[in-house]
């Protein structure tokens, strides 16, 4: 597959709309192994924190992720 044809799903909302300001979450598609799924958090743009295996379906990374949210909103209080 060529570089730049995977497109990021990416959660993005305008501040006012998004519970998750300053944060953003992205499931992506990974390349190895083919129909795997990978996610990000990203506050201010800056990586915070990222999976480290590849997760078999997008609804399942997308559960990861919000777990993981969950936890970084926790760990801010």
């Amino acid at each position: 597959m060529a570089v730049g044809a995977i497109r990021p799903y990416i959660v993005r909302m305008s501040s006012s709309s998004n519970p998750t300001h300053p944060y953003t979450v992205e499931v992506f598609p990974t390349e190895k192994p083919a129909g795997h799924f990978s996610w990000t958090i990203r506050k201010h743009g800056k990586l915070v924190e990222r999976s480290d295996r590849p997760i078999h379906s997008e609804r399942s990374a997308h559960e990861k992720a919000q777990a993981a949210l969950e936890r970084q909103f926790h760990g801010e209080r």
